[in-house]
């Protein structure tokens, strides 16, 4: 973008072929990118569409830190531009759909292996997969047992089929 003020932005000049924003991981994302987004947005109206990746809220580090996720990048256009984004990813079955129709994966002897339960497992869970859960990520066994305990159904779709401590923990069981 010209220039290094918020004024410079909004003069920059558009591309009339983009129809589209998409937000995904972008270490390098900034109030210009932001700007610029919604100035795609506003100008198409509902005929640009509004994608995002996923709604990671963070993604876990070794040593049990983290940084922020694709989530608070999506979250932050759909705020500027008062609307929500269509999620391609996880935990929307519109990825795993594309799968099962390029490849004729059958659902019933298909696993979901994830560390999230928001993403991986509902995901799974909604599309008839078996679930694995890996404690490596955001997720505590704490959490799964709340979820696993409640009679709430929106919480139920959380609840892992099976879960390890590690996915080297599936190793033994692929063999060599």
């Amino acid at each position: 973008l010209p220039g290094p003020s918020p004024a410079d932005w909004a003069q920059a000049p558009l591309d009339p072929a983009v129809r589209a924003v998409l937000v995904g991981f972008d270490e390098h994302f900034s109030y210009a990118k932001l700007c610029q987004a919604l100035r795609y947005l506003l100008r198409g109206g509902s005929d640009c569409l509004l994608v995002g990746t996923n709604r990671d809220h963070r993604l876990p580090l070794e040593g049990g830190t983290g940084i922020p996720g694709t989530g608070c990048l999506v979250k932050a256009v759909e705020t500027a531009a008062q609307r929500e984004a269509f999620i391609v990813g996880k935990p929307n079955r519109y990825m795993f759909d594309c799968v099962v129709n390029e490849f004729n994966i059958d659902p019933a002897r298909t696993i979901m292996v994830g560390d999230r339960l928001d993403t991986d497992i509902l995901m799974g869970n909604s599309c008839g997969l078996t679930t694995l859960l890996t404690l490596t990520g955001v997720t505590t066994l704490d959490e799964v047992k709340g979820h696993q305990e409640s009679n709430c159904p929106t919480r139920q779709s959380l609840v892992p089929d099976y879960y390890v401590d590690s996915i080297a923990d599936l190793l033994p069981a692929l063999g060599d």
